[in-house]
């Protein structure tokens, strides 16, 4: 089956061709035909890709919008001109699957998508106000231009973390606003936690009852998610992803009195701190350079303070993250750092873990160092706990739900 995967967002859009099936499921022996990006809309667009084992290629389309970019990729992958082995017409791409991002408390698998469907996503659009709308654009672009019979599935970045108990997503607020406005803990980078802990899982040889994990997604956006026996009970993003961890351009936790006085002192709207927090905070706000970590660390050696600062809060946050995650779960059998920043800084990784021998945890200096991109252990012999990083795969979960969606199968949180 090849199904074509739709990551949409307000800026890019990220594709792949998939080609998979249970059986290649199994043995974790999918193909991967096509990854590709559109950027920077607007003008001339940039458009990325790679087709199998090719080289990576660039070119550029005047595409205005996410709408328009969608109607680019859709019938470009489904026409000759994209030249992918396997795919001649709309006819070869048998399914797509879309990233999600909210899917609410009516959602708590990926589920194909039906006319019901989709007004439970447009449902859920006041959760995610800069995401779901562009989610469903890409659903109703595949239909214009494919037709009804394709089928579509929905993967939530949310759904892995329904199985929060209640004690740990509810706010400590009066109570009916949770229940007239559904103000609670969602966490998002669903589908990065559960590839990477089922991957973890694999990896030890694991049942589902014995995993558990403490997963770090470390990228421009970050989050932690604490998995025992293979579901998520917590997780540092809440209702939105601003809550947690310090990361790229936002602030994560804070005191809320601080919005209020940020709005009072510069004059600024509630929405106005809001964007505040969420695209001028973070590595960004602390350092007054980038939000970009590679860059910081090179600025933090040749001296720069603040740069130096903004790492070191980035770290010490999650550093007590986890150290709070081991205490809620009683303890760990692991922990996956993953996410372009946890896959490929060494340096970020040691700092993190640095100062945790007390809970089981020692890397091993070598094998953290050499560890850059790729799968591997990089915790010594003698920790307690096992260390990985494991780079994420969302666009393969994706894929694989889709076909599990598609033929009717059934599937848990905990994985297969």
């Amino acid at each position: 089956m090849n199904v074509l995967v739709l990551n949409s967002g307000s800026s890019s859009l990220k594709f792949q061709v998939i080609a998979t099936d249970t059986d290649r499921i199994r043995r974790n022996a999918e193909l991967r035909l096509l990854r590709g990006e559109v950027e920077e809309f607007g003008g001339a667009a940039k458009v990325t890709f790679q087709r199998k084992d090719g080289p990576r290629q660039t070119q550029t389309a005047s595409l205005p919008d996410i709408s328009a970019a969608l109607d680019f990729v859709i019938r470009w992958v489904t026409s000759d001109n994209s030249e992918l082995p396997g795919v001649c017409g709309p006819e070869d791409v048998h399914a797509v699957g879309h990233r999600v991002v909210h899917g609410g408390e009516r959602f708590t698998e990926s589920v194909v998508v039906s006319d019901e469907v989709l007004k439970g996503i447009e449902a859920c659009t006041q959760l995610a106000p800069l995401h779901n709308p562009d989610n469903i654009q890409g659903i109703l672009a595949v239909r214009k231009i494919l037709g009804k019979k394709v089928p579509q599935v929905a993967v939530f970045d949310t759904a892995f973390h329904h199985s929060i108990p209640e004690y740990a997503y509810a706010y400590a607020i009066p109570f009916d606003l949770y229940e007239r406005h559904g103000i609670r803990r969602y966490g998002f980078h669903g589908t990065s936690h559960r590839f990477v802990a089922e991957r973890y899982r694999s990896l030890r040889d694991l049942t589902p009852e014995k995993t558990d994990v403490i997963t770090l997604h470390l990228g421009n956006g970050c989050s932690i998610a604490a998995i025992e026996q293979g579901r998520s009970v917590d997780t540092s993003m809440g209702m939105t992803p601003l809550e947690g961890l310090v990361m790229g351009t936002r602030s994560g936790d804070l005191d809320p009195a601080v919005v209020s006085v940020i709005a009072e002192r510069e004059r600024l709207s509630a929405m106005d701190v809001e964007a505040l927090l969420n695209k001028k905070s973070g590595l960004l706000g602390v350092s007054g350079l980038t939000n970009d970590m590679r860059q910081l660390q090179a600025a933090a050696k040749n001296g720069n303070q603040r740069a130096q600062l903004a790492i070191e809060m980035f770290c010490y946050r999650g550093r007590k993250y986890v150290g709070a995650y081991l205490a809620a779960m009683g303890g760990a059998g692991g922990i996956v750092f993953t996410g372009g920043i946890g896959e490929n800084s060494p340096e970020i990784r040691a700092q993190i873990c640095a100062g945790m021998e007390w809970a089981g945890i020692d890397l091993d200096a070598e094998k953290n160092r050499t560890t850059v991109g790729i799968e591997g252990l990089i915790s010594s012999d003698s920790s307690k706990l096992t260390v990985y990083a494991i780079p994420t795969d969302e666009e393969l979960l994706i894929a694989r739900d889709t076909v599990r969606c598609v033929l009717g199968e059934t599937h848990s949180s905990r994985g297969v």
